[in-house]
């Protein structure tokens, strides 16, 4: 099972980047353009944005700019992403990095001079409307907690160096971390991260499953201090942010962002903490029944329902699923999947040292590109039907929005993605009356799409939350206190329900989103917020699908309340993530139901 390197797998499972550029001459051209074209800004309009008409006329030379060079990094930083273990490419991403933070340091006054203006003037900009009024717009909110321009030249100059956490962080993961093989059932079983995540937390065989689970963390056990660290810094770096601009507290930096309130965001977290539980213990139960388990623990809480019943589909046999089964979004939404298969939007290949989980990358002026692992497994389908669902999204908003308007609220971004999970799963109930099928979408539905989102991510979200109350408090958190919390988290949310194995307090070195600011929540929010809008297009047809495809194309020209709004579902109540907790706990009483009837 070792896994191949990259330049032996099938090109036709792998992404076509020649859709940005087809040379990396070509890459370099654009690279000397957004030069120039920073030396031309920087020399027209430093000092001179004092008027309405000056700010429009160069955040229109912004603008271009910030085009040109979204494609840029993309190519690189795609490419790299596909093949951790290939130092070139490495090496062109980091640098075309550099690049871009010492072009980015010097044009740090398009901000800082529009922001020293008066509010009357700035305001007056925002009427004269253009391209740039949603940056604008921004830039009034930020007023208050912008820096003084030397400083703030400074920081931009220090992105590359701010995100230097996470690059260890995936350094130490996908290219440093060697996993020997484990003896489990009389065998020699090979081992590796996206081995372990992606194969073994499913396997079906007890011995094999707990076995790899203790090997895996007994490699990360090895790498715990130096990941802490590297997650320390990142931490830190925030909250010494969130005081020097002058927030109240590091939350209320890293969601100013997010347009959101705290509010928002203790709810969803301590909703589901609390609602949710239950009804995830039942469904932890009904798993340690059907397996015949003599108790339940960490390592197991991934096993399928119906280990027996795993519907095989192929790369070819997945886009006649996705197409029908987001039928309902029109006929633009199906051809825009078709283009994704027919021009190698996606790269479903496995290789080693290939970034692991699912992602879509949508540059501006170019269409998405997917990365995932395909195991030809009816779960790949739901994956990919996810982030098409982002590249949906993307290709809606970039269509009718400038560069400035396309920065969606990370609280809303995967509000999209999840909406075709459940577009799919209900097409799936619809089409095929099966018991045994019906229970397999149902359990994928509970076991991935809102595991994923409201167990997976929600854990993450109520971990960091404490991590960032000590840090917030001034304090600091090394690998023995992440532990701690992290074993305190899941105790919290599983009872007793669940043995927590040696190793499930690492858990928090086994996601990137920690690196991201208060990401992790968000995945509920948004499967809560798609949950609702779902509900509608299932009771309202084509009028409520027309009402989200008009979110789509909203981009970041709305807060998340008021997207939230226009698709028909009201979160300035908990009323809508209550209704999808029950909702959620329905789909385990069905589950439980027919497991009873198939015996």
């Amino acid at each position: 099972m070792q896994l191949p390197k990259r330049k032996d797998v099938p090109v036709e499972l792998t992404w076509d980047l020649s859709a940005i550029y087809n040379s990396e001459d070509a890459m370099q051209a654009d690279l000397e353009k957004v030069r120039k074209l920073a030396d031309e800004i920087e020399r027209t309009y430093k000092g001179r944005l004092t008027t309405a008409e000056a700010i429009l006329a160069c955040l229109d030379k912004y603008g271009e700019w910030m085009k040109t060079l979204d494609l840029m990094r993309s190519w690189c930083n795609l490419a790299a992403s596909v093949d951790y273990g290939d130092g070139a490419l490495q090496e062109r991403d980091a640098a075309t990095a550099r690049a871009a933070a010492a072009m980015g340091s010097r044009l740090s006054f398009i901000d800082s001079e529009i922001i020293a203006q008066d509010e009357a003037v700035l305001r007056e900009a925002v009427a004269q409307g253009g391209p740039g009024k949603p940056y604008l717009e921004d830039l009034l909110r930020q007023k208050p907690y912008q820096l003084q321009p030397e400083t703030e030249r400074v920081l931009s100059a220090l992105r590359p160096a701010l995100g230097a956490p996470y690059q260890i962080y995936n350094m130490a993961k996908l290219a440093d971390m060697k996993f020997p093989s484990f003896r489990a059932a009389g065998e020699e079983h090979p081992l590796g991260y996206s081995l372990y995540e992606d194969h073994y937390s499913h396997e079906g065989d007890t011995e094999v499953r707990r076995a790899a689970f203790d090997a895996f963390s007994a490699k990360l056990r090895e790498y715990e201090n130096v990941t802490a660290a590297a997650y320390q810094a990142c931490v830190q770096e925030e909250k010494i942010m969130a005081d020097q601009r002058g927030y109240q507290s590091v939350f209320d930096y890293l969601l100013f962002g997010q347009k959101v309130s705290r509010e928002l965001y203790d709810r969803q977290i301590d909703l589901i903490m609390e609602k949710l539980a239950p009804h995830m213990r039942r469904y932890a139960k009904l798993l340690q029944k059907v397996h015949g388990l003599d108790k339940m623990t960490y390592a197991d809480l991934k096993l399928p329902v119906d280990p027996g019943y795993v519907p095989p589909v192929s790369v070819e046999e997945s886009k006649k699923y996705i197409v029908e089964g987001l039928s309902v979004m029109g006929a633009d939404y199906q051809e825009m999947v078709r283009t994704a298969y027919r021009e190698r939007w996606v790269d479903f290949a496995q290789n080693q040292g290939k970034s692991t989980g699912g992602f879509c990358a949508s540059p501006y002026g170019s269409h998405s590109f997917i990365l995932l692992t395909w195991h030809g497994q009816m779960s790949d389908v739901f994956t990919l039907a996810h982030e098409l669902g982002h590249a949906g999204h993307f290709k809606a908003c970039n269509s009718a929005q400038s560069v400035f308007g396309t920065g969606v609220s990370s609280y809303f971004v995967e509000a999209p993605s999840t909406m075709n999970e459940l577009l799919l799963g209900h097409y799936l109930l619809k089409t095929n009356p099966d018991k045994r099928f019906r229970r397999w979408v149902l359990s994928n539905m509970v076991g991935n799409t809102y595991y994923h989102n409201f167990v997976t991510h929600l854990l993450e979200a109520a971990y960091q939350r404490e991590v960032y109350k000590i840090v917030d408090a001034g304090g600091g958190v090394q690998a023995e206190r992440l532990n701690q919390l992290m074993g305190e988290t899941l105790k919290k949310f599983w009872g007793g329900t669940v043995e927590l194995t040696e190793g499930a307090e690492l858990t928090w070195m086994r996601q990137p989103h920690y690196y991201m600011g208060l990401y992790s929540y968000t995945y509920s929010a948004g499967l809560t917020v798609a949950t609702q809008a779902c509900k509608r297009i299932e009771q309202e047809g084509a009028l409520a699908v027309e009402d989200w495809k008009r979110v789509l194309s909203a981009g970041g020209t709305k807060t998340p309340l008021e997207l939230a709004k226009m698709a028909g579902v009201d979160i300035s109540t908990d009323a809508p993530l209550l209704d999808t907790i029950e909702t959620i706990g329905g789909y385990i009483d069905e589950i439980c139901r027919l497991t009873e009837e198939i015996g």
